[in-house]
């Protein structure tokens, strides 16, 4: 199985590499595809450049060998719609069951992605909860059409991943850091010590960014 794993990295910090690492020995995947945005359709324009985020996520993840940096969508003009990334996964890895990976954020408004529903023909999605995470409480942050939608898909079975079959759900507990790049930008810009957040050799990398400009 391979990993699929999206987001801005703006900067990647311990709060992306820890969830990551936990969920590839859970589901044993042959290796996860960290793959930068390039132009988020939903977000603002990423405070790093393209050039700083791939060097520092390059740094973070030197020593795992199984957690891979995947350039496709930094390397294509246009919106990064994670469908169509995904489509292009699917034809370099046809042998191999894709997982996205995404946090219970992001899946609460997984109905407002582009062609969210074509997601479900191309992989399954690994949603990264919490410790103690109830699989009923979804049904306060959705409408009922599409908790229904979502609930016919869950799974508990790490194995039936692993299967040609796609369009399955598992709800997968992780380590919880509270960190966001948000607020590690915040402090960097106010002076503040992030070190404790992101890596030693990518806390330097970045104070350097910082010191250029």
């Amino acid at each position: 199985m391979i990993g699929v794993f999206g987001g801005t990295f703006d900067p990647v910090h311990h709060g992306h590499i820890e969830p990551a690492l936990s969920i590839q020995r859970a589901l044993h995947l042959t290796k996860l595809l960290f793959i930068p945005n390039g132009n988020p359709p939903h977000r603002s324009v990423p405070w790093l450049s393209t050039e700083q985020r791939l060097s520092l996520l390059q740094t973070a993840l030197e020593k795992y060998p199984d957690l891979v940096i995947d350039k496709r969508e930094v390397s294509r003009a246009g919106p990064s719609y994670m469908v169509d990334t995904l489509r292009l996964l699917k034809q370099d890895f046809q042998d191999e069951s894709l997982c996205m990976i995404i946090g219970m954020d992001a899946f609460f408004g997984i109905t407002q992605w582009h062609q969210w529903e074509q997601l479900f023909d191309l992989c399954h999605i690994v949603v990264m909860t919490r410790p103690g995470f109830k699989q009923e409480s979804l049904a306060q942050q959705m409408s009922r059409e599409n908790y229904q939608f979502l609930c016919k898909r869950m799974t508990q079975d790490v194995k039936m991943l692993a299967s040609r079959e796609v369009g399955k759900i598992l709800l997968q507990s992780v380590p919880q850091l509270d960190i966001s790049s948000t607020q590690i930008r915040a402090k960097l810009l106010a002076g503040e010590d992030v070190s404790q957040w992101v890596p030693a050799d990518v806390y330097q990398k970045l104070r350097g960014f910082i010191d250029d400009n």
